[in-house]
């Protein structure tokens, strides 16, 4: 029996394709294992989203490329970087036994045993893989809904990489959640490129809120969205996040900028009127909702007064957490052609300052938690700080703040506690003092 050893780099949605091709090799017959020195073969599943992520993809082959002195091993690339660089790749990087492109992974298993060649894009969009091998804790897993854009946001490769957006059939979407309900998992988080548009190409309508009402019939204990686009966020959808129980009062809307010539360059379907109008109504509805975004700064042409009006956004704080990234220029993207490209330095003390921002921004935001108890799922210990740590349903595993935590009693990951709040910072610390048995939020 042949041993794979999978390395998944970049999104949430590719951790998502990573889990499904594992299931489809488990069910051909190959094990899995986490030491990739130990595996017959190694996949590094990559992203080739921003440069910085490209550059991570590059140094994690070569790194796995000296593995393959050990032993008779096979080095496989797939994901986002293959499917868009495939032929160059395969010249500069021999160490490379075989590059599989997205639309290929329906025949992974095939691909393994009978094409060890270089490159393989064998189309095959209509592959969809219910089964999944998590590689996210047991208590939570991400839905991707569905892949490609249709967005066409002029710095952006992704429809050049995944294609146009394709939502997956609902009655497939529902058959995999309840096979992830069955594993045990608690918290299921809705991905996509953009979840909004989810069913329009598919059923001529958008969908997205009928799906979220099926999903709550099954035993999550929460649902998260993700990438959730301001111009398709309705009153039905906030309310929806408002009233239902199982729905976390968290959501993540992309807004890239604040400044309406920005997002005009940036050919992004909104205005700085129609974003505070969107936070305003969502705030007014569900006052303790997270709220967190994402936003580039040095896209072209922005000028300093363009780049205050950001900073002058979130020192307002109206986001609960964001992410920061310097405007990468992707080739064969609009942006790339654009005048007045800012000069890295410029973009870097631009993400710096922003995030700076932020971090203060935080700490004043977490301070209205102090005293309060917040349903905190267990998920690890920092041993360096002497603490249990989790999150709150105002958290997203990975990308946002942890709840730190002391106990007297033992504690089992992936279950609910009451934490009451005692200290704020980037982080809130507290204790549980008595167990909770009820397992929700």
């Amino acid at each position: 029996m042949k041993k794979i050893g999978m390395v998944s780099l970049g999104c949430d949605k590719n951790r998502v394709d990573s889990e499904k091709v594992l299931y489809a090799l488990q069910q051909a017959g190959y094990s899995l294992v986490n030491d990739a020195s130990q595996a017959d073969i190694i996949m590094i599943n990559t992203c080739g989203f921003i440069d910085k992520a490209k550059k991570e993809s590059i140094d994690t082959i070569l790194e796995f490329a000296g593995l393959k002195e050990q032993g008779n091993k096979k080095l496989v690339v797939m994901g986002c970087l293959a499917q868009r660089y495939a032929d160059q790749l395969a010249k500069e990087l021999p160490e490379v036994d075989l590059f599989v492109g997205i639309d290929s992974y329906g025949k992974i298993a095939d691909i393994l045993e009978e094409k060890f060649g270089r490159v393989v894009m064998a189309p095959d969009r209509d592959y969809y893989e219910k089964g999944r091998t998590l590689t996210t804790p047991a208590h939570y897993a991400y839905l991707k809904i569905a892949d490609g854009c249709d967005n066409f946001c002029s710095y952006c490769a992704i429809p050049l990489i995944r294609g146009r957006y394709r939502s997956y059939p609902a009655e497939l979407l529902m058959q995999e959640a309840e096979g992830l309900a069955e594993q045990g998992v608690k918290e299921l988080i809705l991905v996509a490129q953009d979840t909004t548009r989810y069913g329009k190409d598919l059923y001529g309508e958008y969908r997205l809120k009928g799906l979220i009402r099926s999903l709550t019939k099954l035993p999550f204990t929460k649902i998260r969205l993700l990438y959730a686009y301001p111009e398709l966020i309705d009153d039905e959808l906030i309310e929806l996040i408002n009233g239902e129980e199982k729905l976390a009062k968290y959501i993540d809307i992309p807004l890239q900028h604040i400044d309406d010539n920005v997002l005009k360059r940036m050919n992004r379907r909104t205005t700085s009127k129609d974003i505070h109008a969107l936070l305003d109504k969502i705030k007014s509805k569900t006052p303790d909702i997270a709220i967190r975004s994402s936003f580039i700064v040095g896209f072209p042409g922005e000028s300093e007064e363009e780049f205050g009006r950001l900073k002058e956004f979130i020192e307002k704080n109206y986001i609960d957490y964001a992410g920061f990234f310097a405007y990468s220029r992707e080739e064969n993207t609009r942006a790339a052609k654009m005048p007045d490209q800012v000069p890295a330095k410029v973009k870097k003390a631009r993400e710096t300052a922003l995030s700076r921002i932020q971090s203060a921004n935080i700490e004043k935001t977490h301070q209205k938690y102090l005293g309060r108890t917040l349903k905190v799922i267990y998920e690890g210990i920092d041993y360096n700080k002497g603490l249990f740590y989790g999150r709150s349903e105002y958290n997203a595993p990975e990308i946002d703040t942890k709840v730190y935590f002391t106990s007297g009693f033992p504690l089992d990951i992936g279950e609910y506690y009451d934490v009451t709040i005692t200290e704020t910072g980037f982080h809130l610390f507290g204790g549980v003092y008595e167990k909770d048995s009820s397992g929700l939020l």
